[in-house]
């Protein structure tokens, strides 16, 4: 043998050991498919991206194992729909792990059939064993990831004013509110595979309207003066509403890109609603738009050095963005860089971008309860970062569980340890308390004051109202059903108590189907809590409304027109950051 067939013979052996010995857990554990791994650690599985998988330039030849055309074309099909949530688009790792060709051709196509078919204890689900993927899938996956990744398109100016559209330019809008709805009380509620959200009044929880957006919307947020609504799609398709007409409609659309996750308006004194910003996943960029029209204004590309390794990533994707009340800016969190940037939006022709080297990968957070500090989690360091807005600068990275993943985050006072902010994990049970009083409770600031064990890993959202003494924790991505169809609800008066169980999938009563119970919000009153029960797009869904004070269920929304509800958000707590 040549050096080179010693070495994969190596390998070989190597690889047959390892698919022994996952073999061997698979037989004692069949369901689980993870050896040695607890089922919370299991929870996460990457949503598909919204690229469109025949955009792409293919780079098919080179080093890796012969395909054809159409195999290539069906592997990459198969890679956006499944891995490129957690992978990347081009593979570089995000919550999953890298998967260049560096990395791939070493390891060889026996090795990745057997990881990807029994999954690992890192939390790569089993997709062979679970019955999601064939044996010739896999095997087409294999030969894949040894290819050099197809590369999605750019998306400039160009590209976004051919589909900005203002569909009531501003001088035709209502001068005055035009319906009769309390406004502050409603709340937009995303259609997940619809394309469409649902305006549903708080107080007679009546569905408004439904409104065509974008693809699985992410988020809505809302303008400084709660007029103006604001959805962004996964398909990065933005849509403003205006919430003063009869009935609210869109008002401006545009697409920013292939694949998007946030968006948010100004908010500081005297620049309120100036600007809109929306960050992309791909191409990996902000927009800075106009508030009223969308009109895009700036561009900026977020490609750079990772903030650990200092390695150049083409592929840093931008997550969570807020508002600072103490500057012109937006904070924008860069997923694979660990950056967080302060984008100063008052001379636009001279962008003043302050970064913050935080840690890998940026996701979610929210601001504590002075809007001063913003805690964003960064998600596979395990890490909170939190960002003093008022100093511009970082005030601390802690240490908390695995994979914390906040939504906003949920504030309140402990009564050992002051004011607190909470979030829950993805990836172990528990739900991590940090001191954010460095004035009145210098000890306990940025420290983890207190460790709560909750139901399981897989969650999603976290919520407390300043009128609500619980604190509400889903588990929506648990893989154990009676988990994810429930919630934990702790008192906040006493901490040390166990947590409430309430069985939220029961109550909404939709017959079969995942029915995972997701994202606790409250009404503007902070008395009753909703909850998504998402099901299947064709089965039954429903939104239960739960009583804060009895914690029983108060209303059951039922409507053949709720296809897969998700996030919703009550207008006054996203304008005034209430959470």
């Amino acid at each position: 043998m040549n050096r080179f067939e010693l070495k994969r013979a190596g390998g070989l052996l190597a690889l047959s050991g390892l698919a022994l010995a996952v073999t061997a857990a698979m037989a004692e554990s069949p369901k689980d498919g993870h050896a040695g791994m607890k089922k919370e650690g299991m929870a996460y599985e990457g949503a598909p991206t919204a690229v469109d998988p025949a955009t792409t330039k293919d780079l098919i030849g080179g080093d890796g194992p012969e395909m054809t055309t159409a195999e290539f074309d069906q592997a990459k099909k198969l890679f956006f729909q499944r891995c490129a949530g957690c992978h990347g688009v081009l593979r570089k790792g995000a919550t999953g792990k890298p998967l260049t060709t560096d990395k791939t051709r070493q390891l060889g196509t026996p090795y990745l059939k057997a990881m990807i078919t029994y999954g690992s204890p890192a939390g790569m689900p089993n997709w062979g064993t679970s019955g999601d993927l064939s044996e010739t899938e896999i095997d087409l996956m294999a030969r894949y990831l040894q290819h050099e990744p197809p590369v999605p398109p750019e998306y400039g100016m160009q590209k976004m004013k051919e589909t900005w559209k203002v569909l009531v330019p501003p001088e035709r809008r209502p001068t005055k509110q035009m319906n009769s709805l309390k406004v502050e009380n409603l709340f937009s509620v995303t259609l997940r595979d619809a394309g469409k959200i649902a305006l549903i009044d708080g107080d007679s929880k009546a569905i408004v309207t439904i409104i065509d957006t974008g693809y699985a919307v992410h988020i809505s947020r809302l303008s400084a003066s709660g007029r103006y609504l604001f959805v962004i799609g996964r398909d990065a398709k933005i849509n403003l509403i205006d919430l003063w007409m009869d009935p609210p409609q869109n008002v401006a659309e545009m697409k920013v890109g292939l694949e998007a996750r946030s968006v948010e308006t100004s908010k500081f004194k005297g620049m309120e609603d100036k600007y809109a910003i929306i960050g992309t996943y791909w191409p990996p960029q902000y927009v800075i738009m106009k508030g009223d029209t969308l009109e895009p204004l700036k561009i900026v590309s977020t490609r750079g050095m990772t903030v650990d390794t200092q390695e150049y990533h083409p592929e840093p994707r931008v997550a969570a963005i807020v508002a600072s009340h103490h500057h012109p800016e937006f904070i924008v969190n860069v997923k694979e860089t660990g950056k967080v940037l302060l984008v100063n939006f008052k001379d636009l022709d001279n962008l003043k971008v302050t970064e913050i080297a935080a840690a890998p990968f940026l996701h979610d957070g929210g601001w504590d309860a002075t809007q001063r500090y913003f805690l964003a989690a960064a998600n596979k360091s395990n890490k909170i970062a939190v960002v003093d807005s008022k100093d511009q600068k970082l005030a601390a990275l802690i240490e908390v569980g695995a994979i914390p993943h906040p939504g906003r985050g949920a504030n309140f006072v402990d009564p050992e340890h002051g004011p607190v902010w909470a979030t829950s994990h993805l990836g172990d049970n528990s739900v991590v308390l940090i001191g954010t009083d460095p004035e009145g409770h210098p000890d306990q600031a940025w420290k983890v004051v207190r460790k709560l064990e909750g139901q399981g890993g897989g969650s999603l959202f976290i919520k407390t109202h300043p009128n609500s003494k619980h604190l509400y924790v889903d588990t929506a991505l648990n893989s154990v059903e009676k988990l994810s169809q429930t919630v934990a609800v702790f008192d906040t008066d006493n901490l040390k108590a166990k947590y409430k169980v309430l069985p939220i999938a029961e109550w909404a009563d939709v017959g079969e189907g995942a029915k995972r119970v997701v994202q606790p919000e409250y009404n503007k009153a902070g008395d009753e809590v909703w909850f998504s029960v998402w099901n299947a797009k064709d089965k039954q869904s429903a939104i239960v409304i739960v009583d804060d004070k009895t914690l029983k269920p108060k209303h059951v929304i039922k409507d053949d027109r709720l296809i897969t509800p998700t996030g919703k958000f009550n207008v006054y707590n996203t304008v005034h950051d209430v959470y």
